[in-house]
């Protein structure tokens, strides 16, 4: 048995011991929110609805709209002295009517077939017939588009002659056996459908075309390389912007310097949500240089996820950066595991501040009629977010989830509410987030890009067809439509080419 030396102080024994048990209580705590947050990324939901419990009058007056004191009034104490009167009553429900079967688009071709019934019909009258369409599909087709051009004897004098024969017609890639209609196809299954080309190669071969992977590697080169002239006029017209969202993704990139690794790039993204189109930039790293760069001549608002190679902007003449409400949710979310009561409180608050866009939105209001909304309804509902989360703040553990939820937003306040001062802002950073979407699910096929210059040129592309994709643009038809024009189009029209600008040819 241990014996305590004489003068062992117990108190201080025991609030060391108290504190050790407070820091492992802490850790504990943190590491089952990561582990919460770790099954969510592999096993959860990956949306972030958020649905009040029913559990605080708070909550009920939120989702049933009803008085405290009503509900204060009716207690579980009460219930004996509750008469029950059962009534029946016939529920009739107002079904719509079932739509049919789908009709298919009138474009489509139609092959016909008239199927007779098996005995004579020759003397008997015709009152109608039925019709019965079924979808059907057929691989698409490579074909060979042949030139002949015939060759004429031109005498030139009583002895000379030369050779007279037409020119071929102008194309986007000089001596290439792909036409610009393979050529397009071939890139919108890359960075519209997620097609790796080695996959492409494979669909090829089963048609009984046998392309090397070299060969449509080169194809992909040099037709991107043709559109440097027009990415750089379409980024003009996106800096051009009162308003731009800025977000950043990552890319694996095929290194010389790094032999049997890659390296991280990133894709960064500037969003016109006025005009529907978006920006690529890609960068070898994450730093502030890449923002600084591209947005050396921008003026107007800025507004992005809080990220800190956006903060030297926040004191650069003529830009007002604003951050992103959805951002600052969605630090409350990952915390439910955490606070469920506090964050509960919190998301009720953001949910009215959605409520109130989701309103705007619906009604299509001008922007002056969003401002005058945001002002009367949205300001209150967020001094009392504020308000709360200063009050709340002192009473969390500053490293907790709920914590760091609190600090992120009254650490960004400010950016958060500069949307209600003026109705054509948006309350979240979601346009350009919604634009990243198509590179995540590229990665994960392609897996990386196989140079740095091969990413900038995944950007020029990404950068064009997602604002087909904003436009309701049909990419291929608008891609096989660009790369025919080019060759001979001219340079002082060109911006008419780019998706925002472009006509499509009548047939």
């Amino acid at each position: 048995m241990q014996v305590a030396a004489p003068n062992t102080d117990y108190k201080v024994l025991y609030e060391q011991a108290q504190a050790v048990n407070e820091q492992l209580q802490f850790e504990m705590t943190d590491l089952k929110h990561q582990l919460d947050q770790l099954k969510k990324m592999i096993f959860g939901s990956k949306h972030e609805r958020f649905v009040p419990s029913n559990n605080s009058i708070n909550n009920l007056q939120l989702s049933l709209n009803l008085e405290a004191e009503t509900i204060e009034q009716c207690k579980i104490t009460d219930a004996t002295k509750i008469e029950y009167i059962r009534t029946k009553t016939q529920v009739i429900e107002d079904k719509k009517p079932h739509p049919g079967r789908m009709k298919l688009p009138e474009h489509l071709r139609r092959e016909t077939t008239i199927l007779q019934p098996d005995t004579d019909v020759t003397n008997l009258k015709k009152i109608g017939e039925e019709i019965t369409e079924i979808l059907d599909w057929t691989p698409g087709e490579m074909f060979v588009k042949q030139y002949i051009r015939p060759k004429y004897v031109v005498p030139v004098s009583e002895t000379n002659t030369t050779v007279l024969t037409a020119s071929l017609p102008n194309r986007i890639v000089e001596k290439s056996m792909a036409g610009e209609g393979l050529l397009a196809q071939i890139i919108v299954d890359k960075y519209v459908d997620h097609l790796p080309l080695h996959r492409q190669l494979q669909r090829f071969q089963r048609a009984g075309v046998t392309i090397a992977q070299s060969t449509i590697n080169g194809w992909v080169t040099l037709t991107l390389e043709q559109f440097l002239s027009l990415y750089e006029l379409h980024k003009i017209q996106v800096l051009a912007s009162y308003y731009l969202h800025a977000d950043e993704t990552t890319i694996k990139v095929l290194d010389r310097d790094k032999p049997g690794a890659t390296h991280q790039g990133y894709y960064w993204l500037y969003h016109n949500s006025k005009d529907k189109i978006v920006l690529f930039d890609y960068r070898k790293g994450r730093s502030r240089e890449g923002p600084n760069d591209i947005l050396k001549d921008f003026k107007g608002f800025l507004q992005t996820d809080g990220y800190v190679a956006y903060e030297d902007f926040e004191n650069t003449e003529g830009i007002t950066v604003l951050n992103c409400m959805a951002h600052a949710r969605r630090k409350f979310v990952d915390a439910l595991q955490n606070d469920k009561d506090r964050c509960e409180h919190a998301l009720a608050l953001f949910q009215k501040l959605y409520a109130i866009e989701r309103k705007a939105n619906q009604e299509q209001l001008l922007p002056d009629a969003i401002l005058s909304l945001r002002q009367d309804k949205s300001v209150p509902v967020l001094k009392e977010l504020k308000e709360w989360m200063v009050a709340q703040y002192p009473d969390v553990l500053p490293a907790s989830a709920i914590g760091k939820a609190i600090a992120y937003s009254l650490k960004r306040w400010e950016k958060l509410c500069v949307y209600v001062t003026d109705g054509r802002l948006c309350i979240d950073n979601n346009p350009v987030e919604n634009a990243v979407r198509p590179v995540a699910i590229g990665r994960k096929n392609y897996l990386f890009a196989g140079s740095h210059e091969a990413a900038q040129r995944a950007a020029m592309i990404y950068s064009l067809l997602a604002t087909c994709r904003m436009h309701n643009i049909n990419p291929y038809t608008w891609l096989k439509d660009v790369l025919q024009r080019m060759p001979s189009y001219d340079v002082k029209k060109l911006t008419e080419l780019l998706p925002q600008n472009w006509e499509k040819p009548v047939a």
